[in-house]
C-alpha cells in the first residue's frame, strides 16, 4: 500500500533502525519506546490488522520467526491492538516486543 507507514519503511522509502529482516518479516526499534527495549515485528505483507493476518499463510511462520528474535531478550512482552478503539495508529499488522525492564501492568 502506497501510503502505509510500515510499507514505506518495508521498501525503505522511510529509514528505520532494523534489528532483523527475512524475505518475510522485518523487526525495527520503535522511534516512540514504552520500554527500555522496544521493537515492532511486521511482515512484509500488508494486513490491515490482527484478524487479517490471522487468516494468513504467513501467520505461523511469522511467529517463529519472532520467537527466535525475542528469546534474545529474556523475558519480553508481545503484544498487538486491533482496530482504533483498542489503540491501533498504524494499520499495517505491527506487535510490539517489550523488554529490558520490569513491565507494568497496561490497559486501563
Amino acid at each position: 500500500m502506497s501510503d502505509c507507514l510500515f510499507c514505506k519503511i518495508i521498501n525503505k522509502e522511510i529509514p528505520a533502525d532494523i534489528q532483523y529482516e527475512s524475505d518475510s518479516i522485518l523487526i525495527f526499534k520503535d522511534i516512540a519506546p514504552q520500554a527500555k527495549i522496544h521493537y515492532l515485528a511486521i511482515p512484509k505483507k500488508h494486513y490491515k490488522d490482527y484478524l487479517e493476518f490471522s487468516q494468513a499463510e504467513e501467520f505461523s511462520g511469522f511467529f517463529s520467526e519472532v520467537a527466535e528474535f525475542a528469546k534474545t531478550l529474556g523475558e519480553f512482552r508481545l503484544v498487538s491492538n486491533c482496530g482504533a478503539k483498542a489503540g491501533q495508529s498504524v494499520f499495517h499488522i505491527h506487535f510490539h516486543i517489550l523488554s529490558g525492564e520490569q513491565l507494568g501492568s497496561f490497559g486501563r
